[in-house]
């Protein structure tokens, strides 16, 4: 056996005894990087919205605990954080998904929650974390880069994409030591995907396999393993990580 393999052979987990909470941690790209998080050793703790789909989610992973609330209301997510256990080392939100709509048909109140669970949820997030995150630790965020591309029904996302970005370099240096990054993901093949498209879900897989540069689609556990990633290189702060195939370097994509 080679010096090489045994090292991967002896590969100990990355994050044996870190705790690790992912807010929107019930299905998708969440649940996989909770799913990623146990298998490196770590104790995960996942929040989200559906009572029951959390509690299977909880029970898959065996978290540590679940909690289900409306994370976007301020004072039942400072009940969330201080019901944790102390310190914890990762935080994850991966909630909402994307708004689309023409100037003429958009819902302003919709745009407003869009704006909540996007921009002001981060925020809110942050400022926890500033108190129960160990030095060191990580706040990791997602958003979107295909509204990089300006588009008829693009604009809400499209300042999200652009404004998280400067959001999380901003928080790096304010919550310094803990870490905090933005994962910006093209296409993901995940529940929230099949809601959005539809009918057409298939079409666009197809079209993806065919024309991104890595001919396959992009999975939840992809992002996982980045968010993962993210956690474990210290070096790793204040910038924004794409994930998407090579989506933007296709025209047609």
């Amino acid at each position: 056996m080679t010096a090489s393999s045994l090292s991967a052979t002896e590969r100990q987990p990355e994050l044996v005894g870190q705790t690790v909470v992912v807010i929107g941690g019930s299905s998708g790209i969440g649940l996989e990087t909770a799913r990623r998080a146990r298998s490196e050793g770590a104790n995960v703790v996942l929040a989200g919205r559906d009572p029951a789909r959390l509690q299977r989610a909880g029970n898959e992973v065996d978290a540590l605990s679940t909690a289900a609330f409306d994370a976007t209301n301020a004072d039942d997510l400072e009940r969330f954080f201080q019901d944790l256990p102390h310190p914890i080392d990762h935080v994850m939100v991966t909630a909402g998904g994307p708004y689309y709509a023409a100037l003429a048909d958009m819902d302003f109140a919709k745009v407003r929650a869009e704006l909540d669970v996007h921009l002001l949820l981060p925020l809110q997030v942050a400022r926890q974390c500033t108190t129960r995150v160990r030095p060191g630790g990580t706040l990791v965020f997602m958003t979107g880069n295909g509204a990089r591309r300006p588009g008829v029904g693009l604009e809400i996302a499209a300042v999200l994409a652009a404004g998280l970005p400067a959001l999380t370099a901003n928080l790096a240096l304010e919550l310094a030591p803990v870490r905090v990054n933005l994962i910006a993901a093209g296409f993901v093949d995940t529940p929230l995907s099949a809601s959005l498209l539809g009918d057409d879900l298939e079409q666009r897989r197809s079209q993806l396999r065919a024309e991104l540069p890595i001919r396959r689609v992009v999975e939840p556990a992809d992002v996982a393993a980045l968010a993962v990633h993210l956690m474990t290189n210290t070096a790793l702060t204040g910038a924004t990580y794409d994930i998407d195939g090579g989506e933007q370097l296709v025209s047609g994509a």
